[in-house]
């Protein structure tokens, strides 16, 4: 005699359990608040937000990425959506919000398709082959930028820092984008570890400047050290400079 029974879940205490088209409705809910939390920051015009942490730290920016990131959220609708930026970050490095807004209209379409009770698996097999028909039109209207094309080279950096907080500088620092990308060019591909960036407060941003060589940020032992070497012979240690305080145990 086989003996059956309905399954034993357990929630956490304050959990709530839904199935089928209303855990459908929540994950799509969730998702479009993450995209218009951040819609109104998208391009040159977009405004910044001020987000304040739990410890009373103030950010303000208007990158996506950067507002994700600081965004705590528990719904996997809007984790999902938040690691899609954060993939977008980290291959690409810019087009955050893009992929955030674009993402929450294309599941707000799904919404209304599933309104006319279309199961999700068609409405996902048509998603896909637009994903197809849009990677074909952009490879059709794609412009290959040649490494010597300097002028090209420029207006790329301009537009990626057009609505960032640089964009008043973005003349300036574009020049020294481009200088560092092909100081570093090689077999065609560019490694951005090979570029380090260094924070220094005090200064403007056209005060910033490319070092074709190696900083070491450190300071001075003593004051009479000379603060400028020219052909200078260097020295390479595998042991700390800082000078180590003598302990005392005796009273």
């Amino acid at each position: 005699m086989s003996l059956t029974s309905s399954p034993v879940i357990i929630l956490r205490e304050g959990t709530d359990r839904t199935t089928g088209r209303d855990a459908l409705r929540n994950n799509i809910t969730a998702a479009k608040v993450i995209a218009e939390a951040v819609k109104s920051a998208l391009g040159p015009k977009g405004m910044d937000k001020m987000l304040v942490d739990s410890f009373g730290d103030v950010v303000i920016t208007n990158d996506g990425a950067t507002i994700l990131k600081e965004i705590d959220v528990q719904h996997p609708g809007s984790k999902f959506i938040i690691d899609l930026a954060k993939t977008q970050d980290s291959e690409v490095g810019d087009g955050t919000t893009t992929v955030v807004v674009i993402a929450g209209e294309l599941l707000k379409k799904a919404e209304n398709l599933i309104d006319l009770d279309i199961h999700p698996s068609v409405i996902v097999e048509g998603y896909r082959l637009a994903s197809f028909e849009a990677i074909r039109l952009l490879d059709e209207v794609a412009v290959e930028v040649q490494i010597d094309d300097r002028e090209t080279l420029l207006n790329i950096a301009k537009t990626s820092m057009s609505s960032k907080i640089v964009a008043f500088e973005k003349e300036d620092i574009a020049e020294i984008i481009v200088n560092a990308a092909l100081g570093v060019f090689d077999n065609g591909k560019v490694d951005l570890d090979d570029i380090s960036i260094v924070k220094k407060q005090g200064e403007s941003l056209k005060e910033t400047k490319l070092i074709e060589g190696l900083i070491l940020d450190k300071e001075v032992v003593h004051s009479d050290m000379p603060k400028s070497v020219k052909d200078a012979k260097v020295l390479l240690l595998n042991v700390a400079l800082e000078t180590v305080k003598t302990e005392f145990d005796s009273k």
